[in-house]
């Protein structure tokens, strides 16, 4: 478990201190995928470089499994060090070696033997789906597969913890998702923390487990991805939800406009239909969509609802896990017809 305790630091700037982190708390739980989320400037690299050891904090502290990484000096710093993978937005390899060799190179130094160093790249290879690109060197690899490699390379020697500082940034689409999923199948097979520092939702959206928002070097909302979702004006609902916007011509034709969240396969599939059915009523969707929060299905829908027994049949969908609300006055909310 990671332990960031009222952590702040600040950097020299033209004669003055300017704060990166301001009295930062959060838990990332052992073998989590956990997101540290926010605009460029807000912090999140400076929180993982203090996490990895690569930065001492002006004020509080940082524990790995209980321990006060501050105490840390000489030989005990590097040995903890090496626990900690670290990947970087420009993959550290060496143009002259092959992927297989700069896979291997974290373990040379080691000094880990020839046939069990080959057979752990080879698994490294694996995970990361490049076992084809093993004898090719960097030169010869896309911008999103070299990403991957230094994710294997940074995984080579075993560490508990990886820290991924803007993985997906400037690469395609399609190379981002597979680098997204090769941080899942680390976590998942490996049993590793990973910590993905991010601007981008749609990381939080396909493989994120707990979230902290930054701001401004401070924390502005932090929890399970699942549980923010819920609240409809926090950050990752706004951020990872389908937009709810209607016209007040398609809101005027019932009798209320209501907003709910549907987590999981049976709410998103039955809950809607069923409450209709039960009391009666009109429950017809005007805005809102479907989504994924990794592998869990989410729906975000603006509901027009019309009939007497209304208010029983929301409470009824309230009381089975949806989340229901009423829909934010303003230019986001409600556009006009």
């Amino acid at each position: 478990m990671i332990t960031v305790e009222n952590v702040s630091k600040s950097f020299p700037f033209h004669g003055n201190r300017v704060a990166a982190l301001r009295d930062v708390s959060v838990d990332v739980q052992a073998g989590s995928l956990f997101g540290v989320v926010g605009p460029s400037g807000s912090g999140k690299s400076t929180l993982a470089r203090c996490i990895a050891l690569q930065e001492r904090p002006d004020r509080g502290v940082v524990r790995l499994d209980g321990l006060n990484t501050a105490t840390l000096d000489g030989k005990r710093l590097r040995e903890i060090r090496r626990q900690l993978g670290v990947v970087g937005t420009k993959p550290e390899l060496i143009a002259e070696r092959t992927i297989a060799g700069n896979i291997a190179s974290p373990l040379e130094q080691l000094g880990v033997d020839g046939p069990q160093r080959r057979s752990r790249v080879g698994s490294l290879l694996d995970l990361v789906g490049l076992t084809a690109r093993a004898a090719q060197k960097p030169e010869e690899l896309t911008d999103g597969q070299l990403r991957r490699v230094a994710v294997a390379k940074a995984l080579a020697a075993g560490p508990a913890v990886l820290l991924a500082d803007d993985p997906t940034a400037g690469i395609a689409a399609e190379d981002a998702g597979a680098v997204l999923a090769v941080l899942d199948r680390a976590r998942a097979e490996l049993g590793v923390t990973v910590v993905v520092t991010t601007p981008d939702a749609d990381v939080v959206r396909r493989v994120c487990d707990d979230v902290a928002v930054l701001d401004n070097g401070a924390i502005v909302e932090r929890g399970t991805v699942l549980d923010l979702i819920s609240t409809p004006d926090s950050w990752t609902a706004q951020a990872v939800l389908p937009s709810v916007e209607t016209s007040r011509a398609q809101s005027a034709k019932y009798d209320r406009a209501v907003d709910v969240v549907l987590i999981g396969f049976a709410s998103v599939g039955a809950l809607l239909p069923e409450a209709a059915s039960r009391f009666d009523v009109e429950l017809a969707t005007i805005g809102g969509g479907l989504t994924r929060i990794g592998d869990t299905p989410i729906a975000r829908f603006r509901l027009g609802v019309r009939g007497e027994r209304a208010d029983a049949a929301l409470s009824w969908i309230s009381d089975r896990g949806a989340h229901v609300s009423q829909p934010a006055r303003g230019p986001q909310s409600v556009v006009a017809a």
